[in-house]
């Protein structure tokens, strides 16, 4: 097959797009979107920290605005549209991919050799944990009797209860059952999901070449580091990964690209999107913001190349060394990356307090956007970026956002009086999600 000629402007649009980033926060969260959302990403990370929200509950608000989390946990654990497995992390991935995740939970046992000595020494451990869920029904970690071994803290450090519930988790004998204040509740797989045990798993080469097809359709075109730092569970063996893309390549279902630095491959089928791309008049309209965890941002040096936006989450960096902030949201505004919103949620007090703005220096100067031909409105900007921060408050249930620092500091008026301004739009939020957010900009 001949090489298309393809811009990078063109793969980020679809990128975007693909992201379903496009139009953010304009449609309402239904459960055929939730579902279609996942399956065009691969995945929605979960993480514990939750010093704003969860990183889940977030990366859906980035799309569709504010909506009910028990409605989404119903979906996810009742209704099993999704399911918890290990996907770039421990993601929400879909129940219509079960097929090739069977695949990767039948082959964990064997693939990941560094159980073994483990499983040796503890297989009466894996049978009493197994016979206990079995006996008892959904159970947590805590429900189990034990204490962690002796010396330095870490994920091996874990007791032999954790280990067992992990491993059992990952090679498919139990699912994630459930989750109260964050915790799991394991129970077995196929009282979970009682059709599980009749899916016919899909073999090891069908599931690398998926899981290529998957990460290729979720970033619109990649390189091959793109592809090993999408969807990053399970790492494949030394040189899989290009036998897979190999065979996909003399099928002609994959191609490689023109016109772009290095090698750089795209789904044949995905041509005629890439060219679309190419030729739209604007890659997004609307403003979000985005959770640390987000898809989007699962590789940073790709972010970097497609936005030239470098980020860095620092929530493990020392307090004095942080340059941003604790746990900041990129600033996504019609397909740039602008800046970064370090906040917080103070429940008890019900604000979400905006720690700090802190805009790109091109975008502070009203520059050319890094990888843009055009200048942005930064009025328009402004606006966005106030009606998203009122519709996070609204989401996480704040009465009032207060908003302290803004870099650079010239831009802190115009984004206050944003905020005060009650012809920004804040989307309606859906039922339980909250009440609408009273806006309040504070002097530092």
């Amino acid at each position: 097959m001949p090489r298309r000629r393809v811009t990078l402007r063109a793969v980020t649009r679809l990128f975007i797009e693909r992201q379903h980033l496009a139009r953010p926060r304009a449609t309402t969260l239904t459960a055929p979107r939730l579902r279609r959302f996942v399956e065009d990403v691969g995945g929605i990370q979960l993480d514990s920290i939750n010093v704003l929200d969860r990183a889940h509950y977030l990366t859906i608000w980035s799309r569709f605005g504010p909506y009910d989390r028990a409605w989404l946990d119903r979906q996810v654990y009742r209704h099993r549209l999704l399911f918890e497995y290990w996907a770039h992390a421990a993601c929400l991935v879909p129940a219509s991919a079960l097929p090739w995740w069977r695949r990767a939970m039948l082959d964990y046992k064997g693939r990941h050799t560094g159980w073994s000595g483990w499983l040796r020494r503890n297989a009466k451990m894996l049978r009493t944990v197994r016979e206990a869920v079995r006996s008892n029904g959904p159970m947590a970690n805590g429900d189990f009797e034990g204490r962690r071994p002796a010396g330095g803290g870490g994920w091996w450090s874990w007791r032999p209860v954790q280990h067992a519930l992990h491993h059992l988790w990952m090679s498919g004998v139990l699912t994630i059952h459930s989750r109260q204040h964050f915790q799991k509740r394991y129970d077995l797989l196929e009282r979970a999901m009682p059709k599980a045990l009749e899916v016919e798993a899909v073999t090891a080469g069908e599931f690398q070449r998926w899981q290529v097809e998957r990460s290729l359709r979720a970033m619109g075109a990649a390189t091959e580091l793109d592809l090993a730092r999408y969807l990053t569970f399970p790492r494949f063996q030394s040189g899989a990964r290009r036998r897979a893309l190999r065979e996909m390549l003399e099928r002609g279902e994959v191609t490689e690209l023109e016109g772009l630095p290095g090698r750089w491959l795209a789904l044949a089928s995905d041509l005629p999107a890439l060219a679309r791309a190419g030729q739209a008049p604007v890659s997004s309209t609307g403003t979000t913001l985005l959770s640390p965890f987000d898809s989007l941002l699962w590789h940073r040096d790709r972010i970097a190349r497609l936005f030239g936006f470098d980020y860095r989450i620092e929530v493990y960096t020392p307090g004095p060394a942080r340059v941003h902030g604790y746990y900041t949201l990129p600033i996504l505004h019609h397909g740039h990356l602008i800046g970064r919103v370090d906040a917080k949620s103070h429940r008890g007090e019900r604000t979400l307090e905006v720690r700090h703005v802190h805009f790109e220096p091109w975008f502070a100067t009203a520059g050319l956007p890094p990888k843009g031909a055009e200048r942005l409105d930064r009025d328009e900007a402004l606006a966005g970026v106030a009606s998203a921060l009122s519709s996070l408050g609204v989401f996480v249930g704040a009465r009032e956002v207060r908003m302290r620092r803004v870099t650079p500091g010239r831009l802190r008026a115009p984004l206050a009086q944003c905020l005060r301004d009650p012809r920004v739009p804040v989307a309606e939020p859906s039922p339980g999600a909250g009440n609408p957010a009273t806006i309040q900009a504070i002097q530092r």
